[in-house]
């Protein structure tokens, strides 16, 4: 049998043809179908989940499912500019934003690029959105207090660094009011803040750059904006991205603070471009893993151990609920991945008791091992005392009779919930807590009429500050409440109530 070289030479040929193509099928895609922030292509065979692919015009996407016979991703840009038949490019790299110092006081959008005029951003490393939690051995136990200023959260449901808090409830009662005075309480301290808003409108979101360059907190916070008007691939994202700056500094040893506002805009992001993608519904049409959307992300706050660096992330996720319905699907999620939840009660809220914390449902589980030692020893049976006050309360409202041992204890419970009511944007320094709840659960309020215990504790603070100073100063260093230290503080709280049933008194007389 004789062969001819031609016909060799021609099926080389047509081999070689057909290798390039499968080359060329595993780098190069089409675009099938567009769409409302998702596009499906044919090609890219070897795409990884999570991976970059580039789009004409200098959009990106990311690749989000994985079929048989094309690729579903999703659009982190303008999908108004792709068409059917255009080529998509692999990167062969995975989703990475920039990271570093040069983010600081800086507002940026979910990829890492500037929004707020203020030109480029000079960052030399870059991390991946999605990276792997650390494992057990690689943490320590979470013993720091992360104090965020406020008298109700630092006594009664307190924040460790490395924890992670869930603070929720209905739209409009205080949720980030809540941790822009923690954001804010960190001035002048070692923790470095990340704030992301995750389909906020954009005029709350710059009313939050406003209100913390007014209170000088941009000095060591990174915004990340990814408003209610941006398409819901930059929603869903913006907080890993957020997540991932904020690792950077932890792995160099660093305590970083991050707010995630809010992951319920995030779960609908996520639930929109899943139903896009025709990834089966669940449970109010949410896709099957958006527990995982969230755990992953959560996971990733930690305490490190010494030996990489003794660096933390504390998290504070915001869930919205509708009508005080904690046990929906997505706040049961968080508040199963959460160390412990924040609630705030529309009807408290209302009432003018603000922050509005229900301290009944309200908990957490790191507890006193976040608390210095005198706020762990002063506040120790606040909650109970405060949820005991509210069922007796709620008896009392019967028009029931009480004897006189539950009236006092309704009495000092009305003037307990005074004293916690706190301006918003106004955190008290830890010592001036210690004082000030050691002062109104051992009843040296009980003579001074409840509308008037705001007043009084001004008063006694001031009144700590400047005739007391040496105490408040060993206060202040120890952090504990030694013996010594609390005989000197009932002398100087005696001397302190004498002079408020006095002043308080002559003037309802006059009155």
């Amino acid at each position: 049998m004789k062969f001819n070289a031609q016909e060799i030479a021609s099926v080389l040929e047509a081999e070689i043809r057909d290798f390039e193509g499968q080359i060329q099928t595993t780098e190069v895609g089409r675009v099938l179908e567009v769409g409302d922030g998702i596009a499906r292509v044919y090609g890219l065979s070897s795409a990884m989940a999570g991976e970059m692919v580039e789009f004409p015009n200098g959009v990106n996407g990311l690749v989000f499912n994985l079929e048989e016979n094309s690729v579903g991703i999703i659009l982190l840009g303008d999908y108004k500019t792709i068409q059917e038949g255009d080529e998509v490019r692999a990167t062969g790299e995975l989703l990475s934003v920039p990271v570093g110092e040069s983010l600081i006081g800086r507002v940026v959008d979910p990829l890492g690029n500037p929004i707020d005029g203020q030109g480029p951003i000079a960052a030399t490393e870059t991390r991946p959105l999605e990276t792997a939690a650390p494992g057990v051995v690689a943490r320590q136990p979470v013993k720091q207090p992360m104090q965020t200023g406020i008298k109700a959260v630092d006594a009664m449901t307190p924040i460790g660094r490395g924890q992670r808090e869930l603070i929720i409830g209905d739209r409009k009662t205080g949720k980030t009011a809540i941790a822009l005075d923690a954001i804010i309480n960190q001035k002048g301290g070692d923790v470095i803040c990340i704030y992301v808003g995750c389909g906020q409108r954009q005029a709350n979101i710059r009313q939050v750059v406003e209100t913390l360059k007014e209170h000088g907190a941009m000095d060591y916070t990174i915004v990340v904006s990814a408003a209610a008007s941006d398409p819901a691939p930059l929603q869903y994202i913006a907080p890993y991205a957020g997540c991932a700056m904020s690792e950077h500094f932890m792995y160099n040893g660093k305590h970083t603070l991050v707010v995630y506002d809010d992951l319920s805009k995030q779960a609908q992001a996520y639930r929109q471009l899943s139903l896009l993608m025709r990834r089966p519904p669940g449970r109010e049409a949410y896709p099957g893993d958006v527990f995982y959307a969230h755990s992953r992300l959560l996971e990733r706050s930690a305490k490190l151990s010494d030996e990489l660096g003794g660096g933390s992330q504390t998290a504070l996720p915001i869930i919205e609920t509708l009508e005080g319905e904690v046990s929906a699907y997505i706040p049961t999620n968080v508040i199963s991945i959460t160390d412990g939840q924040i609630y705030l009660e529309p009807d408290l809220f209302f009432a003018g008791v603000r922050p509005a914390i229900n301290v009944g449902i309200s908990v957490s589980r790191v507890g006193g091992n976040a608390q210095t030692k005198a706020m762990k020893k002063v506040a120790g049976g606040m909650k109970l005392d405060l949820a005991a006050f509210r069922e007796l309360e709620a008896f009392a409202q019967l028009g029931t009779e009480l004897d006189p041992a539950a009236q006092r204890q309704l009495d000092r419970g009305y003037r307990m919930v005074e004293l916690l009511k706190q301006k918003q944007y106004n955190p008290m320094d830890t010592t001036d807590q210690v004082i000030s709840i050691y002062a109104g659960t051992k009843g040296y309020f009980d003579k001074v009429p409840v509308d008037k215990v705001p007043e009084a504790e001004e008063e006694l603070l001031r009144y700590m500050r400047d005739e007391k100073n040496e105490l408040w100063k060993k206060l202040d260093e120890s952090k504990a409440l030694s013996d010594e230290h609390e005989t000197e503080l009932k002398e100087a709280l005696k001397h302190f109530s004498d002079w408020a049933a006095r002043t308080y008194k002559t003037e309802e007389e006059t009155a």
